[in-house]
């Protein structure tokens, strides 16, 4: 599966500060110091319907993260799973009446096309379920030969007792484990499992639904959290730097996945960061495809809203927080590209090199970016009350915010 086209990375005098960002399994910010090359895993879409507002922020965070790795002139590993295959994509085909290919492939187009046009960062692996089928299938059976898995049924199910450190991602109770786990896939009600919060690794071949072959397991297809642990191990082994997603990954998903490779292993942790972005709500609910309450980039897109302003309306709430889109957000945002626009096309303004570090500084401290958006606010309102003399300033500005925050003036 082939990722998007990248756009340039302007390159900026001086150099980024070492990231700090909150981590989820510690409930503190740490700070990533990576080496020459920095890794991180993104858990992508189920590409069931377009790219909604809820992941464009989501993606928009991790983007920011590279940018502020490029900026510390480090090469950025970043992978992103695509879940080609799964009960919600299998639904909505059928509910359609369209196959679940073409529609997987439909939507996962539409969703590069989205993220070309906000100028995310692509991943350099780029990888879907079914084609990482051949790699899960000896994790599954080799979790089984370790004893942390076992058949009911002929499905194949992870025993979370298996790992020591299990819980130690999310850090909730066994209720609201379980609560969560019938929420967002899991199954803790069917009879004969060890453990109710145990996940499913295989599932047996289903009459009318796609299945692969799984070797010892038979034929059947990979369970959700073994498929991210195959690409993520694969691609960037143990112990890379950032595990990202949306904050309603932190349980089952992340916290299933690092049970995972902790066991498949035997090292801890699976990342040194478990970072999780804040949800989206339109009218008071999170946004979500099961809801049906979706603001989607490609429709604005199509209604000639520039990706820009999309991209600075998303700046405009700091990534962990939970926050409501509203066409007022919208405006604010279109409000802004034009100011800083109009002023990056004068010839001269005051001096732009502290404004690069206050970027940078409020970028390194948990991505803040409401705070450099507002040090850019600063810089062009000076320009309009007092002008200033540096013929350079406003093509520092102008690539300062295309390098740091991905919007181009």
């Amino acid at each position: 599966m082939h990722a998007w086209p990248a756009s340039e990375v302007p390159a900026l005098p001086g150099q980024g500060r070492d990231l700090r960002i909150h981590d989820t399994a510690t409930g503190g910010q740490v700070t990533l110091s990576p080496g020459p090359v920095a890794r991180i895993y993104v858990c992508g879409i189920t590409p069931y319907d377009a790219t909604h507002m809820g992941h464009a922020a989501t993606y928009n965070a991790f983007d920011l993260v590279q940018r502020v790795w490029l900026d510390t002139k480090r090469q950025v590993h970043y992978v992103q799973n695509v879940t080609d295959v799964d009960d919600p994509l299998l639904e909505r085909a059928q509910r359609d009446g369209v196959d679940w290919v073409k529609l997987a492939e439909q939507e996962t187009a539409l969703f590069r096309e989205d993220m070309t046009a906000l100028r995310m960062l692509p991943p350099k692996h780029y990888i879907g379920a079914v084609e990482a089928i051949p790699g899960i299938v000896p994790l599954v059976e080799r979790l089984r030969e370790l004893g942390a898995a076992y058949e009911l049924e002929g499905d194949v199910y992870f025993s979370v007792e298996s790992d020591p450190h299990f819980g130690q991602v999310s850090h909730l109770d066994a209720a609201a484990m379980r609560l969560l786990s019938a929420e967002r896939g899991g199954d803790p009600d069917r009879p004969g499992k060890k453990n109710p919060l145990d996940p499913m690794l295989w599932m047996a071949a289903r009459d009318g639904e796609p299945s692969w072959d799984g070797g010892s397991l038979g034929r059947g297809r990979p369970g959700w959290h073994i498929e991210c642990v195959a690409i993520a191990l694969d691609h960037l082994g143990m112990g890379f730097d950032v595990q990202g997603g949306g904050s309603d990954l932190a349980f089952p998903h992340h916290e299933m996945g690092a049970s995972h490779a902790q066991v498949l292993t035997g090292e801890f942790p699976m990342a040194k960061a478990y970072v999780h972005a804040g949800m989206v709500a339109l009218d008071g609910e999170k946004m979500s495809k099961s809801k049906g309450n979706l603001v989607f980039v490609s429709r604005l897109r199509r209604d000639g809203v520039d990706p820009a302003a999309i991209r600075l309306a998303l700046h405009s709430h700091h990534y962990r927080s939970d926050w409501e889109w509203t066409d007022q957000v919208l405006r604010d945002a279109v409000a802004r590209l034009d100011r800083w626009r109009a002023a990056v096309s004068r010839p001269d303004g005051p001096s732009a090199d502290a404004l690069v570090e206050e970027i940078r500084d409020a970028l390194a401290d948990d991505l803040n970016a409401p705070a450099a958006l507002a040090a850019v606010d600063r810089w062009v309102a000076l320009q309009q009350e007092q002008g200033g003399t540096d013929t350079g300033a406003p093509g520092l500005v102008s690539r300062a915010v295309d390098a740091l925050l991905g919007v181009a003036l």
